[in-house]
């Protein structure tokens, strides 16, 4: 069952890395396709969860980000055994990792999404702790995190606007999407809600990525079982112009 999807490299040789949280034969496994959908490889072992590392292993792997050095930010962990953030190289070898279920710093409870800024920060939102986490993406050291914008649901996707000025967030059994300010380089500090679209009942925004070239954002939608586009307005607004 797909869950979280990437496109790599879209500038210059285009591949698209595909989640699969499925419990059949072809499940807790990250795939990547040519923009043609030949399959290239998978990353995990087929139908099998667990937490191995040698050989890599996934249980409901429920996001990817792929940097454009050519490193893998994993989030593993949609509700299976693991609650982990892992880094690969570009050689799908491990260089850092964090994990464990809890509160603590390092620990998650659902890691759901993953994205990296252009100061080597990973983000990574925390859903069911209601919060976001962040580590430098070099060391893997934890740098802090967010969870006061986060009192009524937790944040189910992270995604930083072209710019790198804003982040989106979108917020699943609430209906919303909100549009935080990025922090510069340096310390994170706290949580700065800029705006938020407010979603009819039942909409279920669950992930959300970026056009880096527009700025246009897309949400996918699992109570309407839809995508819905976005575009930029003017500074610090943002509205609907496509369903």
């Amino acid at each position: 069952m797909p869950h979280g999807i990437f496109v790599a490299n879209a500038s210059t040789e285009p591949s698209i890395w595909i989640t699969d949280v499925g419990q059949g034969p072809y499940g807790h496994t990250i795939k990547q396709y040519t923009t043609s959908g030949k399959l290239i490889r998978i990353l995990g072992s087929p139908g099998e969860a667990g937490s191995s590392v040698t050989p890599l292993q996934f249980d409901q792997p429920a996001e990817i980000f792929v940097h454009s050095s050519g490193d893998i930010y994993i989030v593993d962990g949609d509700g299976g055994l693991n609650n982990r953030l892992i880094k690969l190289s570009k050689d799908f070898e491990v260089i850092w990792m964090h994990g464990g279920k809890g509160i603590g710093q390092g620990q998650f409870n659902i890691p759901h999404s993953v994205a990296v800024d252009k100061y080597d920060r990973v983000w990574v939102a925390d859903r069911e702790n209601k919060r976001i986490q962040v580590f430098s993406a070099i060391s893997g050291e934890w740098l802090g995190s967010w969870s006061s914008c986060f009192f009524e649901d937790g944040p189910y996707s992270v995604r930083f606007t072209s710019d790198q000025k804003y982040i989106i967030i979108a917020r699943l059994n609430i209906n919303e999407i909100m549009l935080l300010k990025a922090p510069p380089v340096g310390e994170i500090g706290l949580c700065n809600i800029i705006s938020s679209i407010k979603m009819a009942d039942g909409i279920k925004p669950h992930l959300v990525d970026i056009d880096i070239n527009t700025q246009d954002f897309y949400v996918a939608e699992i109570g309407a079982q839809q995508a819905q586009k976005f575009v930029p307005y003017f500074w610090g607004f943002i509205f609907d112009i496509f369903i």
